[in-house]
C-alpha cells in the first residue's frame, strides 16, 4: 500500500468520523426539542410533571434514533462483535485453502 492511498483512507475515515459527530450533535439536539415540546404539551394537558417524563411517548423517538445512531457507531469505530476481523481472515483463508485443495485435485 502506497503513500496516496494510506492518506485517501486516512481521508475517508476522518470523513466518516465527522460525520458520525454531526448525526450525534442533530440526535442531541433535534431530541431535545422534541422531548421538550412533548413534555409541556402532555403537562398543558393535564398531566403531572413525572407522568408527561416518564411516559414512553416523551422519548420513543429517541430512543429508535439511538438505535440507528448506535450502529452508525458502530461502522465508524469498526465495532464488528459478530464479523470482527479475525473471523473474516479466518474465512478467507479457509476458502483460500479450499481452492487451493479443489486444484490440486485436478492436476
Amino acid at each position: 500500500m502506497n503513500q496516496t492511498d494510506k492518506l485517501i483512507r486516512a481521508k475517508k475515515q476522518v470523513d466518516e468520523l465527522k460525520g458520525f459527530y454531526i448525526h450525534l450533535m442533530v440526535f442531541i439536539l433535534v431530541n431535545i426539542f422534541i422531548s421538550a415540546v412533548t413534555i409541556i404539551a402532555r403537562v398543558n394537558g393535564g398531566e403531572s410533571l413525572g407522568e408527561a417524563f416518564f411516559s414512553f411517548g416523551s422519548f420513543s423517538t429517541a430512543i429508535f434514533w439511538g438505535i440507528g445512531l448506535g450502529f452508525h457507531a458502530a461502522k465508524v469505530y469498526n465495532f464488528s462483535p459478530l464479523f470482527s476481523k479475525n473471523w473474516e481472515e479466518r474465512q478467507i483463508q479457509k476458502y483460500i485453502e479450499k481452492d487451493k485443495q479443489e486444484s490440486e485435485k485436478f492436476r
